[in-house]
């Protein structure tokens, strides 16, 4: 079969209804910066692209070199192209208006330009995850609560690994799809379509380090995990921990499993760990696209109203059955009539 490009395979879903040419646009541009960025990314220490920025982002965090490289890259390559109206980082406070030198779209995008960057310096995978809405109607200068939008109204999700190959993930709402970068002409090429991840798994990715904080319900279906075929489930169960959201969602979407970033006695006034908008809601919609589930251990998560830009939830996302055991435990801890 005739491989087919990122390129002819938007044309196919504008062609079928499924987006139209500004989304197809926009999707492209962000295809073409992540490229960019698995160039720089690749060049390691080469590049002089290791180490501290020695600056913060906004969540407090310390800034690596390649956060901010990434962040400026995807801010340029989407400024000019006339498919935005407004974009906004993890990286940053406030969301970043298109200059108003440039035209303005009906779009708006959200974006973790590096996730897992603690990574880097050790050569782990890393990624980009990014996520598109409809900037409300008769807005021309979006401000963040145009951005406060359920998971639901997303109109494309992905995310980019940067490992061994450089993969796009990709969903319209409509399947999610993998692409393929083949370095040799530079494009992205199809590698799979319409993923689906198995409902049952015998693999599960979380951070034992921060076992003892966690809520009862979340010791509970954990301890089963690890009791075994000793335990109430009769089954063994391998834990994977990359450290890279990207990485280890990539994982499960490859071959099933589960992924928990729970809430814990550490991060319980925060709301959680990870970023609804540019973490949570996208990896949610494109795992749900894929037969998968995610919630919050209490809800779904693509179901939340956002209350700010940079808001933080717990995440259970993958396999449907087993994140459906452990949402069913917390809700039971939480006298839900289940």
């Amino acid at each position: 079969m005739k491989p087919i490009s990122l390129i002819q395979f938007l044309i196919e879903e504008r062609r079928a209804g499924r987006v139209n040419a500004e989304l197809s646009l926009l999707i492209e541009v962000v295809a073409r910066a992540c490229k960019r960025i698995a160039v720089a990314t690749n060049k390691g220490a080469l590049g002089g692209v290791l180490g501290e920025a020695g600056t913060g982002n906004i969540q407090g965090e310390a800034q690596k070199k390649l956060d901010v490289i990434s962040n400026e890259i995807l801010l340029e390559a989407n400024a000019w192209g006339g498919q935005l109206a407004a974009c906004a980082s993890e990286e940053m406070e406030d969301p970043q208006p298109i200059p108003d030198m440039y035209p303005k779209g009906h779009h708006l995008l959200l974006f973790d330009p590096l996730d897992g960057s603690s990574n880097i310096d050790v050569n782990i995978s890393v990624g980009t995850i990014f996520s598109v809405l409809r900037c409300p109607d008769g807005i021309t200068e979006p401000k963040a609560e145009h951005f406060l939008q359920k998971g639901t109204t997303q109109l494309a999700a992905g995310y980019v690994v940067y490992g061994p190959a450089t993969v796009l993930v990709l969903t319209f709402g409509h399947g999610t799809h993998e692409f393929t970068l083949d370095r040799e002409v530079g494009s992205f090429t199809l590698s799979r379509r319409a993923i689906q991840i198995p409902e049952e798994t015998g693999e599960f990715a979380i951070n034992m380090s921060n076992q003892r904080h966690w809520e009862p319900p979340m010791q509970r279906y954990i301890g089963e995990l690890l009791a075994g075929t000793d335990g109430p489930r009769a089954r063994d169960f391998n834990m994977r921990w990359v450290a890279s959201m990207v990485a280890d969602v990539h994982r499960i979407i490859t071959r099933g499993g589960v992924f928990f970033y729970p809430l814990d006695a550490k991060i319980k006034s925060k709301g959680g760990k990870l970023r609804l908008m540019y973490e949570a809601n996208p990896m949610a919609f494109i795992v749900e696209q894929a037969g998968g589930a995610a919630t919050t251990g209490r809800e779904r998560i693509l179901d939340l109203q956002p209350t700010g830009l940079h808001q933080r939830v717990p995440v259970f996302l993958g396999s449907k059955k087993e994140i459906e055991v452990a949402t069913h435990y917390h809700l039971v801890a939480d006298g839900a009539q289940c």
